[in-house]
């Protein structure tokens, strides 16, 4: 299980407002609202996951990340959070845009499909990697826009977004020196902090 980078609170200013896309059961939210008194709305698709958020006292809302947002104003938030969803979307760009288009500021994370293990596996098998990062075989995976940092990167060029923080994280949520040294070979998680370019 890919826990939520430790560098996510920090990038969270206190008592905004956050958006959570694809909230989960709402672990990292209920932390924020702890942690920073944030005023917390999260998206979720998957009713026992809603049914867990309300349980602890969080709003959410049923919705596919798939379709767009339509439902909120123009910076509605002060960030919007996407955090090992990304990947699964049908289009990132068009969800990165409308992150950016409801929240001054987006914090992302996915998996680097670069990370050694992934490159190794891929390498001297043959085979789509299945390991504790990416877990589910090629056929049965809601991973369907897999990148790397760099890929990501030239994505926000291309889209005009701008990197305001840039940072790895490996399974439990902890930067490692080699991750941070060489992001794109032994980052496992890329994290970052996004906003519109002016």
């Amino acid at each position: 299980m890919i826990l939520h980078s430790h560098r996510i609170p920090d990038w969270i200013a206190r008592n905004t407002r956050v958006l959570d896309l694809g909230c989960g059961n709402g672990d990292l939210l209920a932390q924020l609202v702890k942690s920073h008194q944030i005023d917390a709305l999260g998206l979720e698709l998957d009713p026992k996951k809603i049914a867990t958020c309300l349980d602890q006292g969080l709003s959410v809302i049923q919705q596919d990340l798939n379709s767009d947002l339509s439902n909120f104003n123009d910076q509605q938030f002060d960030t919007v959070i996407m955090t090992q969803t990304l990947q699964a979307v049908r289009r990132p760009d068009l969800v990165l845009s409308e992150m950016l288009r409801v929240g001054r500021e987006a914090i992302v994370t996915f998996p680097n499909f670069a990370y050694i293990r992934n490159r190794m596996q891929l390498g001297l098998s043959g085979h789509m990697p299945v390991n504790p990062q990416l877990p589910n075989p090629w056929y049965d995976t809601p991973n369907i826009h897999l990148s790397t940092f760099h890929d990501f990167e030239e994505l926000c060029r291309t889209i005009s977004i701008k990197i305001l923080g840039r940072d790895t994280s490996n399974l439990s949520g902890k930067q490692t020196w080699f991750g941070k040294v060489w992001p794109n070979l032994f980052g496992e998680v890329a994290v970052y902090r996004l906003t519109k370019e002016s």
